[in-house]
C-alpha cells in the first residue's frame, strides 16, 4: 500500500522524531493524537497533523489499532526511513527516477518529468492539478533530500 499524503518536510529528523514521540505508545483516538502532534511537534493545525500521522504510518513510525494510533517502539534509521519513503509513499520512487545523478534539474523540471505518473482521476479530480502535484513533488523532493536521496546543487535537485 502507498500512502499519498505528503506534509511540510520539517527542518531535521529530529523534528520528525518529535512528531512521533508526541504519538503514545498505547493506541490513543485520532482526535489525541493530531492535538499531541500540534502541541508537542509544534504542528500549526489539525488537517496538517492528520496528515502527519499518516505520513508516519507510511514510514513505520506510527501504527494504526483499532481503538486509534500509537507509535512503534524501534527508533528507525535514515537508510530505513529512506527505504520506506521510496517503497510506501506514493510518486517518491518515480521523483527520484526523474532525477540524474550527475545534473542538478529545477523543481520545475523535476515536476515536468513527473506529470505522466499523476493518475488521470487525480487531474480530473482538482480545477488546478498542476498546481496542487507541483506543491507535491516540491515536497517530495524535499524529503528527498532530508532521507539522503537527494541534494541540493546548483539551485536544482540531484539523486544521490
Amino acid at each position: 500500500m502507498q500512502y499519498k499524503v505528503v506534509p511540510p518536510v520539517p527542518d531535521s529528523l529530529e523534528a520528525l522524531e518529535t512528531a512521533r514521540r508526541a504519538v503514545p505508545l498505547v493506541p490513543r483516538s485520532e482526535t489525541d493524537c493530531c492535538a499531541r502532534v500540534m502541541d508537542r511537534a509544534g504542528v500549526p493545525a489539525r488537517d496538517e497533523a492528520k496528515e502527519w500521522l499518516t505520513f508516519m504510518r507510511a514510514l513505520g513510525l506510527v501504527a494504526e489499532a483499532e481503538r486509534g494510533y500509537r507509535r512503534t517502539r524501534d527508533t528507525v534509521a535514515r537508510e530505513e526511513l529512506a527505504a520506506a519513503f521510496r517503497e510506501r509513499v506514493y510518486g517518491a520512487e518515480d521523483l527520484l527516477e526523474a532525477l540524474d545523478e550527475r545534473e542538478p534539474a529545477s523543481a520545475e523540471s523535476v515536476f515536468e518529468r513527473f506529470a505522466g505518473s499523476v493518475p488521470t482521476w487525480e487531474r480530473q479530480r482538482h480545477a488546478d492539478w498542476r498546481r496542487v502535484w507541483r506543491e507535491r513533488v516540491d515536497r517530495l523532493l524535499d524529503w528527498a533530500v532530508l532521507f539522503g536521496l537527494a541534494r541540493r546543487e546548483n539551485g536544482g535537485y540531484v539523486r544521490r
